[in-house]
């Protein structure tokens, strides 16, 4: 089973700390869900198209699991607290085996 790749780019940080108290739940409940930080919030070089402000780029073990970790009442209790405080896109692409 191949694994999955969360990805979160395109974003404008309206509110600094929303982000925070979001980013303080969501990466906990993202680990429980089998999840793993490959890239977030690090120096962002944008070669075509839209000027990155913060991406974040997570592993999951399947795309089943990260689908699961996003639907969740764990994140999705995180993900309240960042109301209005980020315009951001998400995908979830499955990796090549």
């Amino acid at each position: 089973m191949p694994k999955a790749y969360w990805i979160a780019a395109h974003m404008d940080i309206n509110d600094i700390d929303k982000v925070k108290a979001y980013a303080k739940d969501a990466g906990p409940a993202t680990e429980a869900h089998g999840g793993k930080f490959l890239a977030r919030g690090g120096r962002v070089e944008t070669m075509e198209g839209y000027d990155q402000q913060r991406v974040v780029v997570t592993e999951f073990p399947s795309l089943e699991q990260a689908v699961a970790c996003y639907n969740s009442d764990d994140y999705q209790a995180a993900k309240a607290k960042i109301d209005g405080g980020v315009t951001r896109d998400i995908c979830i692409v499955e990796g090549v085996e």
